[in-house]
């Protein structure tokens, strides 16, 4: 009886398995991180942006 193909199998199915676990608990991190922050800070940050490229073209430090 070949007990060393047995347990190759599953390890191999096991370790499939939790693979699997950790790929789906990634993305479902990443998917309901992303969501409840986003928004917002996308919104500032825009506006953040358009104040300091006002303020350098006030400045004439544009570089236009």
């Amino acid at each position: 009886m070949d007990i060393g193909g047995l347990h190759l199998g599953t390890m191999e199915i096991i370790g499939a398995v939790v693979l699997l676990v950790v790929l789906l608990w990634a993305v479902s991190r990443v998917r309901s991180g992303g969501k409840k922050d986003s928004p917002g800070r996308t919104e500032q940050a825009t506006h953040e942006l358009y104040r300091e490229e006002e303020r350098r073209r006030e400045q004439g430090t544009d570089g236009v």
